[in-house]
Order: C-alpha cells, then sequence, then structure tokens
C-alpha cells in the first residue's frame, strides 16, 4: 500500500497527515499529549482535510481532556517502591529519609531520594522535579549547541517549562523555545528528535512537504523516534518544579 506523509495546522492543533490507499478518511488521538493524525485517501487535498478536522475538533479536544485527565489521576505518592522513568528507563523509587541536603541518586534500576524525614509528599515531588528540571537542562545545553552548529542557527533563549498537551514549541517570531519538563523521562533520542524539530521550524513555519524533508535531511529516522515519544508511557506525576 503506497503512503504520503505531511503535516498539516487547524486552528491551532499540529495534524500528522497520512495519505493511504484508502476510502475513507480517519482521525486519531493519541496519548501521551494528544497527537492528532490523520489517515487520508490519497486523492484528498490539504483543504479537505482541514475541513474534515474542523468537523471533529469537539471531539477531538474531548479526547485531549480525556488523556490529561488520566495522567492526573496516578499522581505519584512518592514512597519507596513507586515506578518512576529516567531517560526512558523505569525506575524503583528509594525513600531515604535522614538530616542534611537533599538529593537524588540513580543506582542501576534505583533512584533514591535523599530527604528530611519531616518532609511533605509535595516537598518530596518538588525536589524530585527539579532534579528532573537539571537532567533536562544538561542534556539540552550539549544538544541545542551541537544542532545550533550543524544547522548554522543561533537559539536566543530556550526554557523548560511543564506542559500539558505538546512536547516542545517554537516561537515563531523570537525563536526562543520551550521544551516540556516531561523528556527528562524519555528516552535520549526522544530528546533529540524534539530538538531538531523545533530548531526546523526556524527554516519553516508551518508542518508541510517541506518541512518532513527537512526533518528527512537531518534526521533520517526522525518518524521512529517521534512514535517512540508518543507510545511512551503517560505522565504519572504532575511535578511542582
Amino acid at each position: 500500500m503506497s503512503t504520503a506523509s505531511a503535516y498539516l495546522t487547524v486552528r491551532g492543533f499540529d495534524i500528522d497527515v497520512i495519505r493511504k490507499d484508502i476510502k475513507h478518511l480517519h482521525v486519531g488521538v493519541y496519548p501521551p499529549a494528544g497527537r492528532v493524525r490523520v489517515a487520508a485517501p490519497l486523492g484528498f487535498d490539504d483543504e479537505h482535510i482541514r475541513l474534515a478536522v474542523i468537523q471533529r475538533l469537539g471531539w477531538i479536544r474531548r479526547q485531549r481532556k480525556e488523556l490529561q485527565g488520566a495522567a492526573r489521576q496516578s499522581l505519584r505518592e512518592m514512597v519507596t517502591g513507586e515506578s518512576h522513568y529516567v531517560w526512558g528507563l523505569r525506575k524503583r523509587l528509594n525513600v531515604v529519609e535522614r538530616p542534611g541536603r537533599a538529593h537524588v541518586e540513580v543506582d542501576g534500576d534505583r533512584l533514591t531520594l535523599y530527604i528530611a524525614p519531616n518532609a511533605s509528599v509535595e516537598q518530596r515531588r518538588t525536589y524530585l522535579g527539579r532534579w528532573y528540571r537539571d537532567q533536562l537542562r544538561s542534556a539540552l545545553t550539549d544538544l541545542i549547541s551541537t544542532w545550533e552548529q550543524r544547522l548554522e542557527v543561533t537559539v536566543p533563549k530556550w526554557t523548560i517549562r511543564k506542559m500539558k498537551t505538546k512536547w516542545g514549541s517554537c516561537n515563531r517570531e523570537t525563536h526562543d523555545l520551550w521544551f516540556n519538563l516531561e523528556l527528562a523521562k524519555k528516552h535520549p533520542d526522544c530528546l533529540e528528535y524534539i530538538v531538531v524539530h523545533e530548531l526546523t521550524h526556524y527554516f519553516d513555519r508551518n508542518h508541510g512537504a517541506q518541512f518532513a524533508a527537512l526533518m528527512d535531511r537531518n534526521l533520517p529516522d526522525w518518524r521512529s523516534r517521534r512514535d517512540e515519544l508518543n507510545g511512551a508511557p503517560l505522565a504519572e506525576e504532575n511535578w511542582t518544579a
């Protein structure tokens, strides 16, 4: 079966479009961030697909809301034995209560949080969230520097923040970048995909054929990285960092 991939932006939603040898158009919303994908017949043009998505916007928003609700329902209690992810690997949390400065250590499949005996659950979440932020900041510093050189661009400013529906974002006017804190829990290949994706918007504002061609040239396996990221476990915590 022949296929062709492209991107569209519809009412603020980034849409993955796959044209196939099929008879009917199908719209799907996928975890964890609510990625919208359209499978359309080969003969459908962009305007036809855009209208079909607009007609389903209510349903798309409801599906995204359910995904976000699912992530909130599994808020971690920050106790020994819980599962947490670090760079795509599942770790078992070990909480050690002791006086002194809080810190985190990773040893094999164990993630140890050293914290004061009187620290609340919220304080534990906050500290671990700060640790994730530090991990992500360090990785992003190296990745952004590498890809600035490869693409011959300069990133004026980048920021890590909690984002409900996007892994990353690019301000098309200022070229400032934002990255989702949850990326510290995903595989490093996924983080690199997001960096390249956002930097590619320096050359193309949209998600059309030219954007896909640039991604193909600079990161040939970007589609498999994207699928790995979007197929990763839903967020298990709402960090307060």
